[in-house]
């Protein structure tokens, strides 16, 4: 039996996650082209949320606080570079040449969710491994995306992603992954980027809306939380990269509405 946790949304909630969307994707458009060496971070966040409310948009992240969470989150980005897999905040760090930097943005439009994530090189230093890492993560969000179709289940689209994973050698973040979005910037149902079990009992129909997101790891998949409860960071250092989009299942194919 399915467990159906992924309502519908009609036209009217998809238009207004599609704002949301894009006040998202003008964000990080803007700290993507910002992000260069001798940059601070909170100048990045200070970017995005210029431009989210211009576009207007209020954000989901400033504020935020889950249960797990020691302090409510204090920027409109998560901002995490080089080893820092997600929820790096925004601080005076600035930016050097080299630089492997996440950037996670979410948006509030008329109560509707959008939620995206890009990796960025910083800078001009060479580092091919840095992106085949960066190619690898967004070829397995490609992937995903295109999986979710009317019909298919969350176990199609975290083999899909999982598959790219594995072609280029990357491990993932073991237990966090993508979300039903909509209402709530986070809902279910939690949506892993490796198989698991259950996976094929949630099955998706045209106006699911969730948000996938790869993280993929260049070396192993141990981490730890740094003291501020937030960054999770890889235990060995190595670099990692995480890209993300929203996505709305229809009967003509996938849409990303995180797109400006």
């Amino acid at each position: 039996m399915d467990l159906h946790v992924l309502p519908p949304r009609t036209t009217a909630e998809l238009d207004a996650m599609r704002a949301a969307g894009r006040a998202v994707a003008l964000s990080l458009a803007a700290v993507r082209a910002a992000a260069r060496p001798g940059v601070k971070l909170r100048e990045l966040d200070d970017l995005a949320k210029t431009t989210m409310y211009e576009a207007g948009a209020t954000s989901s992240f400033l504020g935020y606080k889950p249960a797990w969470a020691p302090t409510a989150y204090n920027g409109v980005t998560c901002l995490s570079p080089n080893e820092v897999v997600v929820h790096g905040r925004p601080s005076g760090q600035r930016l050097k040449d080299g630089d492997l930097l996440s950037i996670d943005c979410g948006a509030i439009v008329d109560g509707w969710n959008g939620d995206a994530a890009i990796t960025v090189q910083v800078g001009d230093a060479d580092r091919p491994e840095d992106a085949r890492l960066v190619t690898a993560t967004e070829e397995a969000l490609a992937a995903g995306i295109a999986a979710a179709v009317p019909g298919a289940t969350l176990l199609d689209v975290a083999t899909a992603i999982d598959a790219v994973a594995r072609r280029y050698g990357f491990a993932h973040l073991p237990d966090h992954g993508g979300h039903g979005i909509g209402r709530a910037m986070h809902e279910p149902p939690f949506v892993p980027n490796r198989p698991a079990t259950g996976l094929d009992r949630v099955r998706l129909h045209a106006g699911s809306t969730l948000a996938i997101e790869p993280m993929l790891l260049a070396g192993g998949e141990r981490y730890r939380h740094k003291k501020d409860g937030w960054a999770v960071v890889t235990a060995d250092g190595a670099r990692a990269a995480h890209v993300e989009h929203t996505v709305a299942v229809t009967d003509d194919g996938p849409v990303v509405l995180t797109v400006a």
